[in-house]
């Protein structure tokens, strides 16, 4: 079966969807919350996305229904003779499309726009341990795994 599905800029009302996705995996499940209505703290994060000219928020779209999320924000950083880094995060596929290329797809879009973008780089993480089928999918689309990354909860 061929998708044709549609990468567009996220909108306010597609944030119920996204948090479905973003709380449709285990360690997602402990940490969103997935409810009707969404707390406010969801809507406050997507009004500072969207108004910040170095956040994309993209869904993908296939028959009327959102199958996947990514937020794209470009860094400006002093490193690399002043570049711009590219950061993905909350990389999400609704589990009835998975291995079915909508992935790989929001990442060639990821890459295309952080290269239009002039950055030097784009890094992302993924949790060794609880997804250990995600470094293997990044690195066929070129990704190194080149340094260790440490993280704070606050």
């Amino acid at each position: 079966m061929q998708l044709h599905p549609i990468i567009r800029q996220a909108t306010r009302d597609d944030l119920p969807h996204i948090i479905r996705l973003l709380a449709n995996d285990p360690l997602g499940s402990q940490r969103e919350c997935y409810q009707d209505p969404l707390p406010p703290r969801y809507y406050a994060a997507f009004t500072e996305i969207d108004a910040d000219k170095n956040n994309h928020l993209i869904v993908v779209e296939f028959e009327d229904k959102i199958i996947g999320a990514l937020q794209l924000t470009f860094i400006p950083y002093l490193t690399h003779q002043g570049s711009k880094r590219a950061q993905v995060e909350g990389v999400r596929i609704d589990e009835a499309y998975r291995g079915k290329g909508i992935g790989q797809l929001m990442m060639q879009w990821a890459i295309d726009k952080s290269r239009a973008a002039g950055c030097s780089m784009m890094q992302l993480t993924t949790d060794k341990e609880r997804r250990p089928k995600a470094a293997p999918f990044y690195q066929k689309l070129g990704f190194s795994i080149t340094h260790e990354g440490l993280k704070l909860l606050l």
